[in-house]
């Protein structure tokens, strides 16, 4: 029954993925504030099927300790749930990703007319140099810069990999940076049409005043991160222990 249900939640969620996108075309030619308005009720209309579909609910901890104005938010990477939920919760994001996603007929659309931040994953100085000059300007504009330090997504329990990229915008940019831990792989993992119902969580976390040493920072943040992590992935087997007693 799960299986059936999880194969549906993954037809209505890309069925409601194009539709969004189609429905939402005209707000390509209006300012780019208003290209925020898709991606809530993307968010939204993927709550409702999680919720109603799969079974799985959120919970929110700790969102009231994100500071106002241009800041890095660095967030545990494990499935597709956290990139749209922390895109619908904060007012003016941009996100660090991969320039290939931009060439994605539609949806690369509304990457670009959000201004995100593309970055060629090939060319490491290059890379770097993007991120830390665009990254300045959206900081002039106030927005919250969203990094996955990992770079992608990782399945739960596997072995921690920190890129520098996040050391050095931090450290270039000379902002408040605010972790996230979370334990969605455990209900929405990467590569599987499997889920699990459930409540998933994400907390974020006390934020990292700017000023600290770029490697010395990075060592902190995966330590904060991968700590909080643990302790949301361990909180999340045992309730999902105790639903299948």
């Amino acid at each position: 029954m799960q299986l059936f249900r999880s194969l549906l939640f993954n037809v209505a969620f890309y069925l409601n993925t194009f539709l969004q996108i189609m429905f939402y075309l005209p707000v390509l030619l209006l300012p780019r504030r208003y290209v925020w308005i898709p991606v809530r009720s993307w968010a939204a209309g993927n709550r409702f099927l999680l919720k109603w579909i799969a079974g799985i609910e959120p919970e929110i901890i700790g969102f009231e300790k994100v500071p106002p104005g241009g800041i890095i938010v660095a967030s545990k990477h494990q499935s597709a749930w956290e990139t749209y939920t922390i895109a619908a919760m904060l007012p003016d994001p941009t996100f660090v990703l991969k320039r290939e996603l931009q060439w994605i007929p539609l949806f690369g659309w509304y990457t670009m007319k959000a201004r995100l931040i593309p970055v060629n994953r090939g060319a490491r100085q290059a890379a770097l140099d993007q991120i830390t000059q665009v990254g300045r300007q959206r900081m002039k504009e106030r927005r919250q810069i969203i990094i996955y330090p990992e770079g992608t997504r990782r399945p739960v329990g596997a072995e921690p990999s920190y890129k520098y990229g996040v050391a050095h915008l931090y450290g270039e940019l000379d902002v408040p940076c605010v972790p996230v831990a979370l334990n969605s792989g455990l209900y929405w993992p990467r590569r599987s049409l499997r889920m699990t119902p459930g409540t998933v969580r994400m907390e974020f976390l006390d934020p990292i005043e700017p000023g600290m040493p770029k490697l010395e920072f990075l060592k902190h943040l995966e330590e904060v991160i991968e700590t909080a992590t643990a302790r949301l992935v361990e909180q999340g087997k045992e309730e999902i222990s105790r639903m299948r007693t």
